[in-house]
C-alpha cells in the first residue's frame, strides 16, 4: 500500500498577481509570456512599479499537488521557504489544502521566492520570479518514506536553475524506483527548454524519468524543430508515456505506440492563464494514480487546466472533485 498517489518537487513560491496592460510589459523590458528568473534589486524595481495586487501560494509543482488534493487524491510536496512572512503563508495555504509539507525553512536569508505575474487582458501571463530561498533546495530535504510511499513523484523542470536541486531530484528518482514506483517531470518553459535541453533528453533516454509533460512549444524546442509531427513522434520515443498540451486545441497523450487525443473543455473566456499546464497535470497524475484510462485522465487534466483560467491565481478555488463528479468524469 501507498501513503500518497503523487509527490511533487519544485520551487516554493509566492506569487504576486497584477493585471497591467500591453505597454507595461514592453516598458519595464519583459519577456511576454515567460518565466523571467530576476534578481533581489529587479525584484525591488517590478513589485514599486505593479498595481493592486493578489498574494497567493505557487510554484509550478505545488499548484499542481493542491490540485491532486483537490480532486481528492493524497499528495506530498518538497519544497524550500525561509522563516519569514511569505514562507509562513505558503506553508499555511498547501497545509490548508490537504497537502503534506515537512521540508524545514531556511532560518535566515536568503528570504522565500517570490513571482511578480503580470496578466495582459489576452489572460497571458508573464513571470518574474526571485528564487530566493528556492535555491537551498538539497538532498538533504528529500524525505526517503515519502518518495518510497508515493505512487508517482513528479518535479518540475524549473528546478534545473538552481544547482542542489538537481541532485536532490536525482536521488527522489533513485527512491522511487528502487521501490517500484514512477517519476515524472513537466518541460516547465520552452526558455527553460532551451537552457537544458541535453539534461532533459538524458533524464528521459536513460529511464531516470518515466512520464512527461509538455505543451506545443515545449515539445518543439526540446527537438529543435517547427514540425510538431516530428517533435510527438520524437518525444514518444523517447518516454514511456507523454502527455502534450496545445491550449484550447486539447491535449495528445503518447504511450506504448499509440495517441489519444483530448478535446480541451468549452469555457466562456480566458482570465488568466497561470497554472494551467500544472493543474492539467494535477487532473491527469490524479486520474492516472488511481487506474483510469488514458482518455480519462487528459479529461481530468482538461478540466482542471480549464477551470483554473477563468480565475486570478494558479489553484483551484472550486472543489476539483465536486466538478469532476459534475462532469461525469468520477
Amino acid at each position: 500500500m501507498t501513503k500518497f498517489d503523487v509527490l511533487t518537487v519544485g520551487n516554493a513560491i509566492v506569487d504576486i498577481i497584477a493585471r497591467c496592460d500591453e505597454n507595461f510589459i514592453t516598458d519595464n523590458g519583459i519577456i511576454k509570456g515567460a518565466m523571467n528568473l530576476i534578481d533581489a534589486e529587479r525584484a525591488e524595481l517590478l513589485y514599486s512599479r505593479m498595481g493592486p495586487a493578489l498574494e497567493a501560494s505557487g510554484g509550478s509543482a505545488g499548484n499542481t499537488a493542491s490540485g491532486v488534493a483537490s480532486f481528492g487524491g493524497r499528495a506530498a510536496y518538497f519544497g524550500k521557504v525561509a522563516n519569514d512572512q511569505l514562507g509562513d503563508i505558503f506553508i499555511h495555504d498547501i497545509r490548508a489544502q490537504g497537502v503534506h509539507f515537512e521540508t524545514k525553512p531556511l532560518a535566515k536569508t536568503p528570504p522565500t521566492a517570490r513571482s511578480m505575474i503580470f496578466v495582459t487582458p489576452d489572460g497571458e501571463r508573464s513571470m518574474n520570479t526571485y528564487l530566493g530561498a528556492c535555491v537551498e533546495l538539497g538532498p538533504d530535504d528529500v524525505e526517503e518514506q515519502v518518495v518510497a510511499e508515493a505512487k508517482v513523484t513528479y518535479f518540475e523542470g524549473y528546478l534545473w536553475d538552481p544547482p542542489r536541486a538537481k541532485d536532490a531530484i536525482r536521488e527522489c528518482a533513485r527512491i522511487a524506483h528502487a521501490h517500484g514506483r514512477e517519476v515524472s517531470m513537466t518541460l516547465s518553459d520552452s526558455f527553460c527548454v532551451h537552457r537544458y535541453r541535453g539534461e532533459f533528453l538524458e533524464l528521459m533516454r536513460s529511464g531516470t524519468v518515466d512520464i512527461v509533460f509538455a505543451n506545443k512549444a515545449e515539445a518543439l524546442a526540446l527537438y529543435e524543430t517547427e514540425d510538431f509531427e516530428e517533435a510527438l513522434t520524437r518525444i514518444a520515443e523517447d518516454c514511456r508515456l507523454a502527455a502534450v498540451t496545445m491550449s484550447e486545441d486539447g491535449s495528445i497523450i503518447l504511450a506504448k505506440g499509440e495517441r489519444t487525443k483530448v478535446d480541451a473543455i468549452d469555457i466562456p473566456s480566458v482570465v488568466d492563464t497561470t497554472g494551467a499546464g500544472d493543474l492539467y497535470a494535477a487532473g491527469f497524475l490524479y486520474g492516472y494514480t488511481a487506474g483510469r484510462s488514458l482518455a480519462d485522465c487528459g479529461r481530468l487534466g482538461s478540466l482542471a487546466a480549464g477551470l483554473v483560467i477563468q480565475q486570478i491565481g494558479p489553484r483551484p478555488l472550486l472543489s476539483l472533485a465536486e466538478e469532476a463528479r459534475k462532469a461525469s468524469l468520477t
